[in-house]
């Protein structure tokens, strides 16, 4: 019997030895301790001898397990190692080859437009703030004089999260946010950003668009300084022939508030199907800051005035590039993006 469990050792070893791969000495583990493997069949034959022999047999048998067992797990490690070792040289990087050349792709119209635009109020002196899209309704609406059951929010229909928060349906959030950290100091500022109101989407409307809105607030400010400011960003972006129209409008947090036109690039104000016919196309709203809005972010209001505006940038990258559609800039459609420049 001592013969015949030795052979099975010596037989187990050559191949555990010859077995080149995790996979092989898994399968030579597989051929001993597998419910059909030799282990199981030797067991199985216990209840077959002579109760004298069984107790040798089952040591024997339990030995040629433990055996087995030590010397696949040995050769197991070893293997698992080298395999690693392998694909760890293999997989090696060589930092010094040159890179490879990748296509460059193009800007889109949207941050195209986006960054014209701050690169403009920039170059007059204004900051750029940022804020969340996430907004407090106390901060997108009731510190933009605009309370509860105000009729003027009934202009904005807004996507609710619960009771306080909101997808901010302007930018004018940040201004606020900035205003109440800046209370009493002269400030200038431009807010960029994505906006969200529940709109159908068609050619000329989405439930998101992006402003960039600014504020202007310091002792001495009049509408003429925000005329000047308009007319100047109008050429800078629609080139020096443009011209600006004001017109009464309204909204809550500017007063007076006015709808602010530029004469048509395509026929310079003679009337065409761009500007359908009028010469001028309405590109922003601006207007002075309302009293109750600078009293309410803690600036002394009979010391302070100011003027606020915002710009929609789709709007303008339509009218700059010929767009015929608001809904080409969330498509993803790369025949279109190659119609602009590369970075």
């Amino acid at each position: 019997m001592d013969k015949k469990f030795e052979n099975i050792k010596q037989d187990a070893l050559v191949k555990i030895n010859n077995a080149q791969s995790v996979k092989e000495l898994n399968d030579v583990r597989n051929e001993y301790f597998a419910k059909s493997g030799l282990i199981a069949a030797l067991m199985g034959k216990i209840r077959e001898l002579e109760p004298s022999t069984r107790k040798d047999y089952g040591q024997a048998v339990n030995n040629l397990k433990l055996f087995l067992e030590e010397n696949l797990g040995v050769a197991l490690e070893k293997t698992r190692s080298s395999e690693l070792r392998a694909r760890l040289a293999s997989e090696k990087l060589d930092l010094t080859l040159p890179g490879r050349n990748f296509e460059v792709a193009p800007q889109h119209p949207f941050h195209l437009v986006k960054d014209e635009i701050c690169d403009v109020f920039i170059g007059m002196g204004y900051m750029i703030a940022e804020g969340d899209e996430v907004e407090e309704d106390m901060f997108n609406f009731t510190l933009l004089n605009m309370p509860e059951n105000h009729p003027a929010r009934d202009m904005q229909d807004t996507f609710y999260i619960n009771e306080k928060l909101l997808l901010r349906t302007h930018t004018s959030p940040v201004q606020a946010r900035v205003m109440q950290s800046k209370k009493n100091e002269p400030l200038k500022m431009i807010s960029p950003g994505k906006v969200f109101r529940r709109d159908d989407d068609d050619n000329t409307h989405s439930h998101q668009f992006g402003q960039v809105e600014g504020l202007v607030i310091g002792e001495g400010i009049s509408f003429s300084h925000l005329k000047a400011t308009l007319d100047l960003f109008a050429k800078k972006m629609f080139g020096p022939k443009r011209e600006i129209r004001l017109r009464s409008s309204y909204f809550p947090f500017t007063e007076p508030s006015v709808e602010v036109d530029v004469s048509c690039h395509v026929c310079n104000g003679k009337g065409c199907p761009t500007c359908k016919g009028s010469g001028w196309i309405e590109i922003l709203g601006a207007g002075m800051v309302n009293p109750n809005v600078l009293t309410m972010n803690g600036f002394d209001a009979d010391k302070f005035t100011g003027f606020a505006f915002g710009v929609g940038i789709e709007r303008v990258a339509m009218l700059r590039y010929g767009i015929d559609d608001i809904r080409r800039f969330y498509q993803n459609d790369i025949r279109f993006l190659k119609e602009f420049p590369k970075r």
